[in-house]
């Protein structure tokens, strides 16, 4: 393959063998800046692909239109065939796809059970009050037992009655991915997971993600730790000004001239010492 060999140009838009995700020219715009101008990807079902790009490229913004949490100006995108556009985020998680935010969003003022029943899908209308007031019949016990079991998973099983807004930094990201994982979710997109985390929990998370992929889940994740990115990835992708550059596995986009290009700027190799 072409992305193989040192110094190959961009391959963007390569197809997969069994794509979980697709995205056909998906625009977003904010006045006159094209945030987001990604013409064809696909995410393969049962990996963890990389998204990388410099700081602006459009990484962000392209999580929020997917996810439901932001509108595109034009595009399609298709999760196991099924057309996400115009979904508002809690119905995209509920058909499967579910994300995380660099700034975690913990309740704070909830306990950290507290936070995982309210992200269960058979709360009652997802609603606050149906998770802490009762009233859910025989889907209480089982949700219980499931944010236990996720908790204890997480390392977070001793403060199962601590304020989510007591927690450090990285458990809080840890309960982040934990309540997004009471969703039940066939895809789940982290907005850099180990931002703000220290050496031990980063390896936690790592080990984590890793372990998600092994269960069958397909993580995208936003990172910029390029260490981070060759350990973990089966596939990156790579944004430049909200497009698609060049997409591969970890080994070729490391030499790739037009990502090393777009991070360092064109020519730099050239400079004179």
């Amino acid at each position: 393959m072409v992305a193989d060999q040192p110094f190959a140009e961009p391959v963007p838009g390569v197809a997969k063998s069994d794509p979980v995700l697709v995205v056909d020219g998906v625009t977003r715009t904010f006045g006159g800046l094209v945030a987001v101008d990604v013409g064809h990807l696909e995410i393969q079902r049962h990996t963890v692909t990389s998204l990388i790009g410099p700081n602006g490229a459009g990484k962000t913004t392209l999580f929020n239109v997917l996810s439901g949490f932001d509108n595109a100006n034009a595009g399609e995108w298709h999760l196991n065939g099924g057309s996400l556009v115009g979904i508002p985020a809690h119905s995209v998680a509920r058909r499967g796809m579910v994300r995380t935010f660099q700034l975690t969003r913990s309740l704070a003022r909830l306990t950290v059970m507290e936070n995982l029943l309210v992200a269960d899908q058979h709360n009652p209308g997802e609603r606050l009050r149906g998770a802490l007031l009762g009233g859910w019949g025989a889907a209480e016990a089982d949700a219980k037992e499931r944010a236990a079991a996720l908790l204890d998973r997480f390392g977070l099983s001793t403060m199962v009655d601590e304020y989510a807004g007591s927690l450090s930094g990285g458990q809080r990201k840890l309960l982040e991915v934990a309540r997004a994982l009471m969703v039940g979710p066939e895809v789940i997109m982290l907005d850099e997971p180990m931002a703000g985390v220290n050496p031990a929990l980063t390896q936690s998370l790592l080990t984590h993600i890793q372990t998600l992929r092994d269960d069958g889940m397909t993580v995208i994740f936003i990172e910029h730790d390029m260490d981070v990115v060759q350990e973990i990835s089966d596939w990156v992708v790579v944004l430049a000004q909200g497009a698609v550059i060049a997409e591969g596995p970890p080994s070729s986009i490391a030499r790739n001239r037009v990502v090393i290009d777009a991070y360092l700027g064109e020519h730099h190799g050239d400079a004179a010492p």
